[in-house]
């Protein structure tokens, strides 16, 4: 995983800026980059805020907890907001995630599962999936196969 520091080195490398001249283009003390980036002292909020501001990438990609630099005001802007604008790009909804298969976890998982609760939601998951047409087409080729 990349460190703030190791993030805002790379960024002043990439940009072609001694660290002097970095501070001194973002108000900052002489010396305080040089400390960001050897992590002996840590950038205030408002500091990573104008960092990334002058680099033109994301907080989070700022500080390493992501690999994309693009800011939310960037891509959010750059869409046209209305169905009849040309260039409209419809935004997928995210796909959920499938967890890791693991086995249970013990008896609170157990317990869990063999609420009357739970295993009623199930069932009905399960029913509304099967009557769907993608479940149908499911039972379809099951019977076909036998």
């Amino acid at each position: 995983m990349v460190t703030l520091a190791q993030r805002i080195e790379s960024l002043r490398t990439e940009a072609n800026l001694s660290r002097p001249a970095l501070a001194a283009a973002l108000g900052f003390p002489k010396g305080s980059i040089e400390k960001f980036e050897t992590g002996r002292q840590t950038p205030s909020k408002e500091q990573q805020e104008k960092l990334a501001a002058h680099f033109g990438v994301s907080l989070f990609y700022l500080r390493g907890e992501s690999n994309d630099r693009t800011r939310q005001e960037d891509w959010m802007d750059a869409l046209p907001a209305e169905e009849d604008d040309p260039g409209f790009v419809p935004i997928p909804a995210p796909k959920p995630k499938r967890p890791k298969r693991e086995e249970p976890q013990g008896p609170m998982l157990d317990a869990l599962l063999a609420s009357p609760a739970v295993q009623e939601l199930l069932r009905g998951i399960v029913l509304d999936t099967l009557r769907s047409p993608e479940g149908q087409e499911l039972i379809r080729r099951a019977a076909q196969k036998k």
